[in-house]
């Protein structure tokens, strides 16, 4: 079975600030990030949508324990975000000072933008993840 949309072709599409999901023509769910099937129905036959990016946050995280490489990083904010059209995604949450960050950030209105990660010895190189920033 072949990936309609793979990872490589995420991320460079987040590169230019496009999320890139897909839309199954089963029962009309969207998944993002990519999957080789759709997570509601498993149907495979899929098509290429482009999100908006924008959403509300539903929860979030502070990281002060940094993973190995990272270390330079923390603190920083991960936030589970709802987006507009459904799916939920995760990303950094930037101009924020994680310190301060608490409850009164739940259901703010966030916009995607992107981050280049440089790659580790636990993946297979550089790559492109959604952050959000917020307001619309």
């Amino acid at each position: 079975m072949e990936h309609k949309l793979n990872f490589k072709q995420y991320s460079e599409a987040l590169k230019e600030n496009k999320l890139l999901g897909l839309k199954c023509k089963q029962c009309g769910d969207i998944t993002v990030p990519p999957k080789i099937a759709c997570g509601k129905c498993y149907g495979t036959d899929l098509d290429i949508v482009e999100l908006s990016g924008k959403g509300k946050i539903q929860t979030f995280t502070t990281v002060f324990v940094p993973p190995e490489g990272r270390e330079d990083e923390c603190p920083y904010v991960i936030v589970l975000v709802e987006l507009d059209e459904g799916p939920w995604i995760m990303g950094n949450l930037t101009g924020i000072d994680p310190n301060k960050v608490n409850m009164e950030i739940m259901g703010k209105s966030v916009k995607m933008g992107h981050a280049v990660f440089p790659g580790d010895k636990f993946s297979a190189g550089e790559e492109a993840r959604p952050v959000f920033s917020l307001g619309t």
